[in-house]
Formats: structure tokens, C-alpha cells, sequence
């Protein structure tokens, strides 16, 4: 078993976890969480398959893209963050409704 193979493996692994807890958590820091966990396992597929030959080279592009994808990752969470709180400071909660919840 070669490092590409791990890495892609792990990545899928962990795209599978954030997708499970995106879709099960009704709690919004969670899926904020969730999420970053997907973009982690998307980052570690990336990076894992920048290299494509045992002695060749790195490819820089996935490198760049993989920074590039921290950075927007960042500022997505803190986007997801602050809207959370807006919406608990109007409304006081930190869930999503359920279709059978009343407000």
C-alpha cells in the first residue's frame, strides 16, 4: 500500500464522516464542524495526489489550491459562525426547527 493510496483513503474517510454529520446534526456548530471536516478530507485527497510518480516532483498546483482552500475555509467558518450567532441573538436558539417543532 503506497502513501497516495492512504491519503486518498483517509480523505474519503473523512468526507464520509462530515457528510454523515452534516446530514444527522441538527445543532448548527456542528454542522459549522462538519463541514470542516469535509473541506479537511477534500484538502488530504488534494494533497495526497499531488504527487503522482514515486520520484517525480510535487505538483505546485494542488499545493496552491490546497492553501487557497484553507484560506477560504477559514473565512467560510467565520461567515458560519457569525451568522449563528446573529440567528441565536434573534431568536435565541442554535438548532434548526424540525418539521414536527413548533415556535
Amino acid at each position: 500500500m503506497n502513501s497516495v493510496l492512504v491519503f486518498a483513503l483517509a480523505g474519503v474517510g473523512l468526507i464520509g464522516l462530515g457528510l454523515y454529520g452534516l446530514l444527522v446534526q441538527r445543532h448548527l456548530l456542528r454542522k459549522v464542524l462538519a463541514f470542516n471536516v469535509i473541506s479537511s478530507g477534500i484538502f488530504l485527497l488534494l494533497a495526497g495526489l499531488a504527487r503522482r510518480a514515486p520520484g517525480a516532483e510535487p505538483d505546485p498546483v494542488p499545493q496552491a489550491m490546497v492553501l487557497t482552500g484553507i484560506v477560504v475555509a477559514v473565512a467560510a467558518t467565520a461567515l458560519a459562525l457569525a451568522m449563528m450567532l446573529a440567528l441565536r441573538s434573534a431568536t435565541g436558539r442554535t438548532r434548526l426547527k424540525d418539521h414536527g417543532d413548533e415556535d
